[in-house]
């Protein structure tokens, strides 16, 4: 089973200094910094997910490429912009629309064409049919039985449909180099399980399972099993931007052979306490906001609700405290205090983190840490402060998924094993 992750340009300065908090001058940020499968020991991923969206933008918004990136990418295609060596089926990136920045609009801003020529144009290994999604199933669950689905979601269904039939059609004629991958949509299991059979139906042996991101894993494992009933033995199917480790072993069962997922780099500065994985737990991360770079602080000190030079002395404590706790020349008690004073000044909502900070902090957990990153940065690595430590922090949870998804993948094969012998 293949990770992909997706890529939005997150990257690290392998130069960037924490005392000063600055980059080299001459800092080139394409040609300097780093992505995960650089910046960490072992690649975490097995290929990577790129979005149309994020490189071309759509009619109503810019993507996440600059000009010259754009320019860059097209030139020398998605395998040398991402420095994922010579050997494009070693690591396989494949290509969507980004369906979730559109889902507002009427209907999806690229044609088929112009989507086959993206992929086709930056050389990637597999492609994504247009689609566009339906944000229905919970909406769907609280209605009375009897009630049918909203006419929008019947129409998606069958767009997205009728786009993928479009797509493979296209791409089979022009002979291009990538897989082709319909997606299908729906708003509960049984029209998730429709869109699969009218998708084999037209041809794909590649399905991708869309718009599972904001359900439940009772909802998701209703719909893949749903959508496993109808399988044909020789289709494979991806999940667009969900997984469970703990469900590894059902995924296989149902045919899963892919996903893609942010969730593990994005915990690392989006959660509220899981923001640090280890192999068998997360813990919260060191909260010390900068005070020059944090917006939401210059607003507070703006509006003169903190005091500048009083938020500026307590940072700096904080953070000489923690880096001497890590250095065996402060105590636990200590480092605890530091960050408790001063987040009773920059927290807002007055939450007292100290019990977690003092869990963190006793297990000291990037002590033991062979990433890559670890090692280098220290206690740094463990602190929500500014986007070099946070996507550091995120690449060292994809090196932990990374290793979970092993091991959930080496139970299954454990149990095949076993059954194999008993049989």
């Amino acid at each position: 089973m293949k990770f992909f992750f997706p890529d939005s340009q997150d990257q690290v300065g392998p130069f960037f200094d924490f005392e000063t908090e600055e980059h080299p001058v001459h800092r080139v940020r394409q040609r300097d910094d780093l992505y995960a499968h650089e910046a960490l020991k072992a690649n975490p991923y097995d290929g990577i997910l790129i979005s149309k969206a994020i490189v071309d933008g759509t009619a109503t918004g810019s993507g996440r490429f600059t000009m010259a990136q754009q320019q860059r990418i097209y030139r020398l295609g998605a395998h040398r912009f991402y420095r994922a060596g010579s050997d494009r089926n070693a690591f396989p990136i494949m290509g969507d629309c980004g369906s979730f920045t559109y889902a507002s609009d009427p209907e999806p801003p690229y044609t088929v064409t112009e989507v086959a020529d993206f992929y086709e144009g930056i050389g990637l290994n597999r492609g994504v049919s247009v689609d566009h999604i339906i944000f229905g199933y919970l909406q769907a669950k609280k209605k009375a039985k009897g009630i049918g689905p909203e006419a929008d979601w019947l129409r998606r269904r069958e767009l997205t449909t009728e786009l993928a039939a479009d797509f493979l059609r296209v791409v089979t004629e022009r002979g291009t180099p990538f897989e082709p991958i319909g997606v299908a949509h729906g708003w509960d299991p049984e029209s998730y399980q429709l869109s699969v059979k009218e998708l084999q139906d037209i041809g794909y042996a590649s399905i991708a399972l869309g718009g599972l991101v904001p359900l439940k894993t009772v909802d998701l494992m209703d719909v893949v099993a749903a959508a496993s009933d109808v399988r044909a033995t020789s289709t494979k199917f991806h999940l667009l931007g969900v997984t469970r480790t703990e469900r590894i072993s059902e995924f296989v069962d149902y045919g899963v052979d892919s996903f893609d997922s942010t969730s593990a780099f994005r915990q690392a500065f989006m959660d509220d306490t899981d923001n640090y994985y280890t192999l068998e737990r997360n813990y919260v991360a060191l909260r010390v906001p900068q005070v020059d770079g944090n917006p939401r602080m210059k607003r507070r000190i703006s509006a003169g609700q903190i005091n500048q030079r009083t938020a500026i002395e307590l940072e700096q404590h904080c953070l000489e405290t923690l880096r001497s706790f890590d250095q065996g020349t402060s105590s636990l008690a200590c480092a605890v205090g530091a960050l408790r004073e001063y987040e009773q000044l920059h927290d807002t909502k007055l939450k007292d983190r100290s019990a977690d900070y003092r869990e963190t902090l006793q297990a000291a957990p990037w002590k033991d840490c062979t990433c890559g990153i670890c090692e280098q940065v220290g206690i740094e690595v463990a602190m929500f402060r500014g986007s070099e430590r946070n996507k550091r922090r995120g690449f060292h949870n994809l090196a932990v998924f990374r290793q979970r998804v092993n091991r959930g993948l080496a139970a299954v094969g454990k149990e095949a094993h076993r059954q194999g012998i008993k049989t």
